[in-house]
């Protein structure tokens, strides 16, 4: 199987744009993730959010492979994803009217309970959280963290007028080439407008911040941190209004 570069993707958006020597110098291509921590708390749905009603799973087990993303989202609808993580839960607002296609994809996964398990494999200090492999699920893996995907890929929807200007910004990370998005994400801890215009903004924080902010560091700007462990993403629950 062909390697996925995800923020290693990144690092190829961060060795391009103009910033400071300890941004430009991302994590490597082919690094080895951190083993993952055993904090874990219950999986159970948050309570309902005003307005939002909670949709429900396409598949009662959780499903890692797939041909392509089937069409599951109404783009003139709201839709917000809690991400039920080891630290507390954070709630995205995503926005499906700017990235529609990334939107989906993240919504038809979720549905299919994809993200169940896996871990914030890289996390660096006033940069950002990547999650989203299938592969961190599984410690024994650990050395390919970060190279998973669903079995597909897409194309970024990167000229949609969003930008990575804040803490909280939910992006899609992706190789080298535009069209080599797939399941992994990121989402800011600091602002990053570097990054505007070259990978995919599908959403924002709206309430959670605090636990990302918690969430253990396990890579430097260029190297995994020895011993740090990896911080898991227990669920994801998709919320749609109106």
């Amino acid at each position: 199987m062909n390697k996925m570069v995800t923020f290693p993707m990144l690092a190829l958006g961060l060795s391009l744009a103009a910033c400071t020597p300890r941004q430009s110098a991302a994590a490597p291509v082919a690094a080895a993730p951190a083993p993952a921590t055993t904090t874990t708390t219950s999986t159970a749905a948050p309570a309902a959010q005003a307005g939002f009603q909670p949709l429900a799973p396409l598949s009662e087990t959780r499903r890692t492979s797939f041909a392509r993303a089937e069409q599951v989202i109404d783009p003139s609808k709201r839709y917000r994803a809690v991400l039920n993580t080891s630290r507390g839960a954070v709630t995205v607002e995503l926005n499906p009217k700017a990235a529609p296609v990334a939107v989906n994809n993240f919504v038809f996964l979720a549905l299919n309970r994809f993200y169940d398990g896996t871990r914030f494999h890289r996390v660096i200090e006033g940069f950002m959280a990547q999650g989203g492999d299938p592969l961190s699920t599984d410690p024994a893996r650990r050395e390919a963290w970060g190279t998973g995907g669903p079995g597909y890929s897409f194309m970024a929807e990167h000229r949609n007028g969003l930008r990575f200007d804040r803490a909280g910004v939910l992006g899609m990370a992706r190789g080298g080439s535009l069209d080599s998005q797939g399941s992994q994400f990121f989402i800011t801890l600091a602002p990053a407008n570097f990054l505007s215009g070259e990978y995919t903004v599908f959403g924002q924080v709206v309430t959670g911040q605090e636990v990302l902010n918690r969430l253990t560091r396990n890579y430097t700007s260029s190297q995994p941190i020895p011993g740090a462990g990896a911080d898991v993403l227990n669920s994801v629950q998709i919320l749609v209004a109106p």
